[in-house]
């Protein structure tokens, strides 16, 4: 007879269930059975029929489980009292669960125990030392009751609550007791199992762990610390749990990452994971090393996967987060420059971007005809449409995907008031925006057209107030981008400059100082046009102090006498 027994709590996949259970009683260990009363007596007949032939398996009395309740402790407890009065041999009771799966040969596991006679294998830590629970309860949990299930009474679970810290009322530990948190799976000894059940004081344990929450994570992990001499505060099983508090479900492809963790069990198992079962319910004795179980090894794959699942890839939208803002990892995935007046201060200015730098430079993404791709194509990566409607549907959601799709290429293009001003907060918000801004210069093709006065006149003011508009925006606390500013004024008293820091930032084909320059529009006449405007009653003041003349002609000197040479 095995000096390990196994109580078994089952509630749903019978068969995998019994393919476990003879698993173990193969290997010599005897395994106690609690099936949920939730199950049809019908069921439950059947599955006890089915398992008739081994005399190493008995069914404990039934008790109603559900997650959160009373009736899981009351299982295992039920289980452990008919284990040790069943089969004297067993030193180290065991629970596991129908979805459990022995990752070692049983032999290695009874040999590990046999070696350790006196250890208690059960996570036990104070609730000041448990980083897992998920919930919002952690001290509370003792102090006050939980009656109501949080699954199927959640209303009356939340209510209640409420109406405990409104009245202030607070539940005392019995006899002094520490409230300890841990995983529900153990491994006790015979001498730890039978104090903590045949203790005097049972029945007043009982009756407060009834009503704390999620009681089978503390009742055992608080006893355990009055009866045992020896604690080893881990699971033997493999258990882990999402960001929500919901345990991994290991599946075929899991195979080589159960290997890797030297657990001797790992829950929770998907039942239809054919190749799992297959691989460690076989009888290969060397099909693992001997060595103590490390679960470590994997925290970090299963911390990348939280990660991903949680935050996902910089700038790449996926169906979790995406109706909640600000839960994105990273607005973008890339970085990307915006120029705001360049486009309308230089000529030719998106081509000779493109040649000093070597990026993608595009023109007015969302101008209000078109997205004004490079090149002026009509598709660009990822089958996105420069047609407005299509991309003014989301413009965030455009914006983005196109950013995904070029990635490994840097983009710049074109801002102005005359865009679709719903982009503004998602590219102030974006570290990864570079926005280099001429303020005024959209006032430019204003002064080159040949429109009447007066039209050009309203439009400049409603120009000039969207732009006031933006420039507050990129000037805020929330803004995340880095900014310029220069107004058109002080630009084009130095352009070298404000253009040198801007490639530098971005990098060029080939790093060195700017030789070649944009070429300027003509911009003979424009203080004056900005004059008229004045005198018309719009105050153009986004331009900075912009002289109406640019420079004193002076008066062309008398030609000189020719002279005659002999």
């Amino acid at each position: 007879m095995s000096s390990v027994g196994i109580v078994m709590l089952v509630h749903t996949a019978l068969d995998r269930a019994e393919q476990v259970v003879r698993h173990w009683t193969a290997a010599g260990c005897p395994v106690v059975l609690h099936v949920d009363s939730n199950l049809p007596r019908k069921t439950y007949r059947a599955f006890e029929a089915a398992l008739a032939d081994d005399k190493r398996v008995r069914f404990c009395r039934r008790h109603r489980c559900e997650w959160g309740t009373w009736g899981i402790v009351a299982a295992s407890q039920s289980g452990a009292e008919l284990m040790l009065a069943e089969f004297p041999d067993v030193r180290h009771v065991y629970l596991a669960s129908g979805s459990c799966l022995p990752l070692r040969p049983v032999q290695e596991l009874i040999d590990y125990l046999a070696a350790r006679p006196r250890t208690d294998f059960i996570e036990s830590a104070t609730t000041a030392d448990v980083p897992w629970t998920v919930g919002g309860l952690d001290e509370e949990r003792f102090s006050l009751r939980f009656p109501f299930s949080w699954r199927k009474n959640r209303l009356l679970f939340d209510r209640y609550v409420d109406l405990q810290r409104r009245l202030k009322l607070h539940r005392e530990m019995p006899m002094g007791l520490v409230p300890h948190m841990g995983s529900q799976w153990w491994c006790l000894t015979r001498q730890t199992l039978s104090a903590i059940l045949e203790d005097p004081d049972r029945q007043t344990y009982d009756r407060y762990f009834r009503q704390v929450w999620i009681p089978d994570e503390s009742y055992y992990q608080t006893l355990v610390r009055e009866f045992s001499t020896n604690i080893e505060s881990r699971s033997l099983t493999l258990s882990k749990f999402d960001f929500q508090g919901k345990p991994h479900i290991f599946y075929d492809d899991h195979l080589q990452l159960l290997r890797r963790s030297d657990c001797f069990v790992a829950r929770k198992i998907w039942p239809h994971a054919d190749r799992l079962y297959k691989a460690f319910l076989s009888d290969g004795g060397a099909a693992m090393k001997r060595t103590e179980p490390n679960p470590g090894k994997i925290d970090r794959i299963f911390a990348k996967a939280v990660e991903r699942r949680t935050r996902g890839r910089a700038g790449l939208y996926m169906q979790s987060r995406f109706p909640n803002q600000d839960w994105e990892n990273g607005i973008t995935s890339a970085q990307y420059s915006v120029f705001e007046g360049f486009a309308e201060l230089f000529e030719d200015f998106e081509p000779w971007l493109a040649r000093i730098t070597g990026t993608r430079v595009h023109g007015h993404l969302f101008a209000p005809e078109r997205a004004e791709f490079s090149g002026r194509s009509a598709l660009i990566n990822g089958a996105l449409s420069d047609n407005a409607a299509c991309r003014d549907n989301d413009v965030k959601a455009f914006f983005t995907s196109l950013i995904w799709n070029t990635r490994g290429e840097r983009q710049c293009f074109q801002y102005g008031p005359r865009d679709n001003a719903d982009i503004e907060w998602t590219l102030a918000r974006d570290p990864n925006a570079q926005i280099s801004v001429i303020s005024g210069a959209w006032a430019v093709p204003l002064f080159r057209s040949n429109r009447s006065f007066p039209t050009l006149r309203r439009e400049a003011a409603e120009l000039q107030k969207i732009e006031a508009a933006h420039l507050k925006v990129l000037r805020s606390t929330w803004t995340k981008a880095r900014v310029r500013i220069w107004t058109m004024a002080e630009f084009i008293e130095s352009p070298m400059e404000p253009l040198q820091t801007i490639i530098d930032e971005i990098g060029t084909v080939t790093p060195r100082r700017l030789a070649e320059a944009p070429r300027m529009v003509d911009l003979e006449g424009f203080g004056r046009f900005l004059q008229n405007l004045k005198n018309q009653g719009m105050h153009p003041y986004l331009m900075g102090d912009f002289p109406v003349e640019r420079e004193v002609k002076h008066a062309p000197k008398p030609p000189r006498k020719p002279y005659l040479v002999q």
